[in-house]
């Protein structure tokens, strides 16, 4: 066995999907590995890592005293260097297959409009977590191949991936991304939005955890069937500090939802009106496909619809659409290379770490 054949057996390579919400890492020829998560609990006297991910997460609200829950990324970039680095180191280790000590290659998606610095930071933590080399794709290129757009289709097609943190409107013409847009919102604002309501209106503190059940079993981007159906919440009374519960309606999450749905609608229609005219042609015949977690709202594309008055669909699986097309891009080589933001950048010496373990 020669030296390549014998890197590729103990080599994993990866497609990352890190965002603001959740990271999803799938390895080629395993399928998606890790779906956890975006959050660290950090020890606030020394500063160590106490967990990271879905056992994290299930700290967040209910912490340690000394402890502290954070998500390193916000609103899809690096805000905390250390932190992110060392996810991504954790989750890399546990998506490795049992025989593998280094990942040859990995592509990860980027936001439309990352900086350099921004772009710098991601490909230092793939460094930290022993990748050799690191392709960086825009989102919303992964997002239209994850949805099952053609590479080679010559009319254009429109992607709107709504994640935790961003929304990303791409319009692609044979694999390649002619007009592009991210912005700084996405589902994860819904969660604040409840918070802010019933700290407010109600009287009551609740945590992120409590406000994600209410976002999720309530809201909706079109008038609920059941305005009145309710949940109790339980929380910290802002007069007295004492424990406290208010139930809370559908009708007062769909208020506080809808100005949400209402921004990212018009980032999608402000995208679509620079758009070159057989470009908004072919799209005006196709609409838009919704992908990311954000496409799961219950009535999203019906509002959507009527807001842009085009057709809508929402990708299967929405929330794998960006790793899907990710993965899809090691069988498209020379694809690859046209559309990544980067040349591939050597971030170890492969000669040196091929059987570290």
């Amino acid at each position: 066995m020669g030296l390549e054949a014998l890197r590729n057996l103990v080599s994993d390579s990866m497609a990352i999907d890190m965002g603001s919400a959740s990271t999803i890492i799938a390895v080629r020829g395993r399928g998606v590995i890790i779906d956890e998560p975006s959050v660290v609990a950090v020890n606030k006297i020394t500063g160590d890592l106490i967990a990271v991910g879905d056992e994290a997460r299930k700290m967040q609200g209910r912490e340690a005293r000394d402890v502290t829950v954070i998500a390193p990324l916000v609103d899809g970039v690096v805000a905390d260097f250390e932190r992110t680095q060392a996810m991504l180191d954790h989750f890399v280790r546990q998506a490795r297959s049992g025989i593998s000590h280094f990942s040859r290659r990995a592509i990860m998606s980027v936001l439309s409009g990352v900086t350099q610095v921004e772009q710098r930071a991601l490909l230092s933590a793939a460094e930290e977590a022993h990748i050799s080399r690191v392709y960086m794709i825009e989102e919303g290129q992964a997002a239209a191949i994850g949805a099952g757009v053609p590479v080679d289709d010559e009319h254009a097609s429109a992607v709107v991936d709504i994640g935790g943190g961003t929304t990303n409107v791409a319009a692609i013409v044979s694999g390649s991304i002619v007009a592009s847009r991210a912005e700084r919102i996405g589902s994860a604002h819904i969660d604040a939005a409840i918070m802010d309501r019933l700290r407010r209106h109600r009287g009551l503190t609740i945590g992120v955890t409590s406000a994600e059940r209410l976002k999720l079993e309530l809201s909706s981007a079109v008038e609920p069937k059941e305005p009145n159906r309710k949940l109790n919440v339980r929380g910290r009374d802002v007069q007295t500090g004492s424990p406290g519960a208010v139930d809370i309606t559908a009708a007062e999450v769909y208020g506080v939802t809808l100005p949400i749905i209402r921004s990212i609608a018009e980032e999608v229609r402000s995208t679509l009106t620079e758009l070159a005219p057989e470009v908004a042609g072919d799209i005006f015949d196709r609409g838009i496909i919704l992908t990311g977690g954000g496409a799961l709202l219950e009535g999203l594309p019906q509002y959507l619809q009527k807001e842009l008055g085009l057709p809508v669909k929402v990708a299967d699986d929405p929330r794998f659409a960006i790793v899907r097309g990710l993965s899809h891009l090691y069988e498209e080589p020379l694809l690859l290379r046209r559309v990544a933001r980067t040349e591939p950048l050597l971030l170890i010496d492969t000669e040196d770490t091929a059987f570290e373990t």
